[in-house]
């Protein structure tokens, strides 16, 4: 099969998933999706009826003139009413079809964008982590919004396909050859069309990287975030031949394809124009021998004309429509996707309360596409209502086990228990549950200090005691007093009312969702590095306190908040290296006790 042909074939594949796409608009708003067909439908005749009415008053006022008698002009007046009748309706209809077009159109870009938000929440962490499954999933979402165009060229189509039956209807009744005619004057036009809107399909996916690493330039050049580095590095220029290299190289591409496609289509759009003007011709020199009236010569002249914009004006359309489709292509093939559920293991409901704690079995884990195991063997357990701290250099693994843990990834191989069953044995959205977490790179929600700290536990988020007594555990209290709207203010830049934090304020706000969570098992992974020490002190005793008979696993490199654990795991070069009390370790003299004897050095 030839590329062209594949080209058209693709295009015309494209159409399938138009049903469903119409079964979820629908789905956003029964009635006014209704109402806008039927607006729609009645619309489609009006071209037709207008072009009739102005033949008929033509020929009335000819043959008014031909009489040169005083006659009753109560049919011209009728005519003339009807006319202006249509005009008026004409317009209303238009304005209530696009009032529609947009509001369905803004519910379904709702709709979709929950459903992706939703399914994205599904995807696990590893394909979200890999450069080209992000790249779908870009083009996935930039297809939730701009489906309005879609929806209503789709419409319109329908609509547009009545009228042109009913013209056409009209041509063959007078001179069936205007047919011939008009299809040479619009294939041309088809043809092009097809050619080059999946070329600009395929042009866009391909330049997919290109356009996520142009967004990223605009947003680490122009940012509040990013400003003082790119001042004090003097990176401005550096970040501006980046951009223009990878935008340059974007547009050389458009360039191409837009010339290509412009000379091209005014190629065919002669072709086109010789085809009208014979059609024309033969119109006109009928009215020469008077074997048409001239009402029924202006019909036909309008009727061909009004025919051939209106075949254009579609089969332009039809290609915007399936070029819309092949980006629909995006959204609903991310949305089908289906991931590794580890339905190969029998599900089990989560125990309602833990009773011996957790173990990990000879586990071993490599990254996807990674060629170094980042654990070989990994054996320990943690107790029910112990304190684990995990200590280890840069690159250990320790974040990596945490992922391993709370299955944002699962073991290559090996087993991870909880209270001697294999985890992956239940369901991960109920088994994740069991956790509460509070990561260093934690996410600074540009949203009210509130919800900020009721992620933790969102159900509560209409809860003001509970949050101001997480606010209060965390010392984020000291903060939400200085705030000018307390727990209703926002935080960030990013919007006007927004306030800035810095630093030490943004990881109390954090640390207050650990408290939020009741779950029987916390996670913090360094999270008091922004904090002075006498805070992350005082953090720690709070949270030892509240967390009397809960599971918890702490990461800091500093080794203050370490000893207060019950035990303390070393990991080096993805093993467990150490594993004891403080007390042990320090006996031991190995790692841990090197590590420790170093830092304390800086506080002498």
């Amino acid at each position: 099969m030839t590329t062209q042909k594949a080209s058209y074939l693709q295009n015309f594949i494209a159409l399938k998933y138009l049903p469903r796409f119409f079964k979820a608009v629908y789905k956003s708003s029964p009635k006014m999706f209704s109402l806008n067909v039927i607006l729609r439908l009645i619309k489609s005749i009006f071209p037709v009826v207008l072009l009739w009415v102005g033949k008929e008053i033509i020929d009335e006022v000819i043959a008014i003139v031909n009489t040169r008698e005083s006659q009753e002009l109560n049919k011209l007046y009728l005519l003339i009413a009807i006319e202006f009748g249509i005009a008026i309706f004409s317009d209303v209809f238009n304005r209530l079809i696009g009032a529609t077009d947009t509001l369905i159109g803004s519910l379904y870009s709702n709709d979709s964008s929950v459903e992706l938000i939703q399914k994205t929440a599904r995807v696990d962490l590893q394909y979200l982590e890999d450069s080209e499954f992000y790249d779908k999933l870009e083009r996935a979402r930039r297809q939730t919004v701009g489906r309005v165009n879609l929806m209503s060229n789709s419409l319109a189509q329908a609509q547009d396909f009545i009228t042109i039956v009913s013209l056409i209807s009209a041509l063959i009744y007078f001179y069936p050859i205007l047919i011939f005619l008009l299809v040479i004057s619009i294939i041309p036009t088809l043809l092009n069309e097809l050619k080059f809107s999946s070329s600009n399909y395929k042009l866009t996916s391909r330049m997919a990287p290109e356009r996520r690493q142009l967004d990223y330039m605009r947003v680490i050049g122009a940012s509040d975030v990013t400003a003082k580095e790119v001042k004090l590095f003097g990176l401005a220029d550096f970040i501006s031949r980046t951009f223009s290299t990878t935008a340059n190289k974007y547009y050389q591409s458009i360039k191409k394809l837009t010339i290509k496609r412009s000379v091209w289509g005014a190629t065919f759009n002669i072709i086109g124009v010789i085809a009208y003007y014979g059609a024309f011709v033969f119109i006109v020199l009928k009215a020469v021998v008077s074997l048409v009236t001239i009402g029924e010569l202006t019909f036909l002249a309008g009727s061909f004309n009004k025919l051939r914009n209106q075949l254009q004006v579609m089969f332009t359309r039809f290609s915007n429509i399936t070029e819309s489709a092949l980006y629909l292509h995006d959204y609903f093939e991310f949305i089908d996707m289906e991931f590794n559920d580890q339905s190969d293991f029998q599900q089990l409901p989560v125990p309602a309360e833990i009773v011996t704690g957790i173990k990990f079995q000879n586990v071993t884990f490599s990254y996807p596409n990674g060629h170094i195991p980042v654990f070989n063997g990994l054996s320990f357990d943690l107790r029910k209502g112990e304190k684990l701290a995990l200590v280890g250099e840069n690159g250990s693994g320790k974040t990596t086990l945490i992922k391993l843990l709370l299955r944002l990834y699962e073991p290559t191989s090996g087993c991870i228990l909880l209270d001697g069953v294999d985890i992956r044995h239940y369901e991960k959205e109920e088994y994740q549950k069991l956790f509460g977490a509070i990561f260093q790179d934690y996410v600074k929600y540009y949203l009210t200090t509130r919800i900020n700290i009721a992620v933790g536990n969102i159900e509560n988020v209409g809860n003001d005691k509970k949050i101001e007594e997480a606010a209060e555990l965390s010392l984020a209290d000291e903060v939400v007093k200085d705030l000018l709207n307390g727990y209703d203010q926002e935080l960030g830049k990013r919007f006007k009312k927004g306030a800035e934090l810095s630093g030490g304020q943004w990881q109390k706000i954090a640390l207050a969702r650990a408290y939020m969570s009741e779950a029987p098992i916390i996670i913090l992974d360094e999270p008091t590095s922004a904090l002075d020490a006498r805070a992350e002190y005082e953090v720690f005793q709070r949270f030892i306190g509240l967390t009397k008979g809960r599971t918890s696993i702490i990461i800091s490199h500093r080794f203050s908040t370490v000893r207060m654990a019950d035990r303390i795991l070393v990991l080096n070069n993805g093993e467990v290296l150490e594993l004891g009390t403080h007390e042990e370790l320090m006996e031991n003299g190995n790692l841990y006790s090197e590590l420790f004897e170093l830092q304390a050095e800086g506080y002498q």
